[in-house]
């Protein structure tokens, strides 16, 4: 009988979380023009990038917070492992991101959901 009991109490946790994950839509993979794909997963009370592909695979790739549509954090360059201060704007199946150094030296990219 407490079987019966626990069991829908924990498959409705296990939802309530699911679905607390899913509605957040910068989570998920996305893939740079060049091809690489950064994995974005709930860490703590932010969101961690992390690279899924290629030779840079695992390394961290920037930290994140923000809900809905608008994210603002830091941008981790894998080449010279610099970070610089980012936002990031999610529009359909798009992560368009922009970050600078200095406030003056600034890039932006484009990626596309997986």
């Amino acid at each position: 009988m407490k079987l019966k009991i626990m069991g829908p109490s924990v498959a409705l946790a296990a939802f309530s979380v699911t679905a607390a994950m899913a509605a957040e839509p910068i989570v998920g993979q996305w893939r740079a023009p060049g091809g690489g794909i950064v994995e974005i997963s709930a860490c703590g009370d932010s969101y961690c990038a992390t690279v899924a592909s290629e030779r840079h695979k695992g390394k961290a790739a920037g930290r994140t917070s923000g809900t809905g549509e608008s994210y603002g954090g830091t941008v981790t360059g894998l080449r010279d492992e610099r970070t610089h201060q980012g936002r990031a704007v999610i529009e359909g199946s798009t992560l368009k991101l922009a970050g600078c150094a200095l406030k003056i030296f600034c890039k932006s990219q484009v990626r596309t959901r997986v």
